[in-house]
């Protein structure tokens, strides 16, 4: 199939970027990302600049794909990374805009790569257990309800891709900052540190320049996890309630 692509070339983050026009020869059998590997052999070729843009497993683990393609972040299939989709759902003659998450705390790097690292930071303001343990315990050694252990789970599967960002008209982290935060409160091993990690970690959110949740739910939509809002609830209680309980013991 023949088609062209609108790719997003910026050569830093300091640098302004435009839309380039490609056209580009591909098969349905393609993932999105072969397709911009043959894009970059035909650059290449030519002597020209190739399209940089991230990967790694291109299994729908890591979330490193993470670009937005025609107005939405990894593109049009639901519950899915950019590696995932694939050519079988274009057509010949297709029109294909790429571009970089747009988010202030996500400087662009260079063409589709960003800087996320905004969430390694929060990660690291309280998204851990630090509770010593010693040996790993037995796995039922701690006995846990199955509707807590699933919603943990559920939050655990956020891979932190950050398209929920990209989708969000604030730019807003909370969906991430909630499994995050959801994933270790529920469980007992992150009871103990539960007040001071949702402090930590939602005021961390706000200093790296994430804008605030408005409800819009776009974040759950575009998730390629299928992370639930609700998690977001559960964020907004317990930071109330940590904030509630350092107030009365200042």
């Amino acid at each position: 199939m023949n088609l062209t692509l609108k790719v997003w070339r910026q050569k830093n983050a300091n640098s302004g970027g435009n839309f380039e026009t490609h056209q580009v020869v591909a098969n349905e059998h393609m993932s999105f990302l072969e397709m911009l590997d043959v894009l970059n052999e035909d650059l290449i070729s030519k002597k020209l600049e190739p399209v940089a843009f991230e990967h790694d497993c291109r299994e729908g683990i890591c979330g490193a794909c993470s670009m937005v393609i025609d107005g939405q972040p990894h593109g049009p299939n639901g519950g899915t990374t950019t590696c995932q989709l694939h050519m079988r759902y274009y057509k010949d003659g297709d029109t294909i805009t790429i571009e970089p998450f747009r988010a202030a705390a996500f400087p662009v790097l260079k063409d589709l790569v960003v800087d996320r690292s905004a969430f390694d930071r929060v990660i690291q303001a309280g998204g851990f257990v630090s509770v010593n343990t010693g040996n790993a315990p037995d796995g039922n050694s701690v006995p846990i309800e199955k509707e807590q252990s699933s919603m943990a789970m559920d939050a655990a599967e956020c891979i932190g891709c950050g398209a929920c960002v990209a989708a969000c008209p604030n730019a807003s982290a909370m969906l991430f900052v909630s499994a995050k935060v959801s994933h270790l409160s529920l469980l007992p091993q992150g009871e103990v540190e539960a007040d001071q990690r949702v402090l930590k970690m939602v005021n961390q959110m706000d200093d790296e320049g994430f804008g605030n949740c408005s409800n819009v739910t776009a974040c759950e939509a575009e998730c390629p996890k299928g992370i639930s809002v609700t998690n977001i609830a559960r964020l907004n209680r317990e930071y109330m309630s940590a904030s509630i309980g350092s107030q009365k013991s200042v």
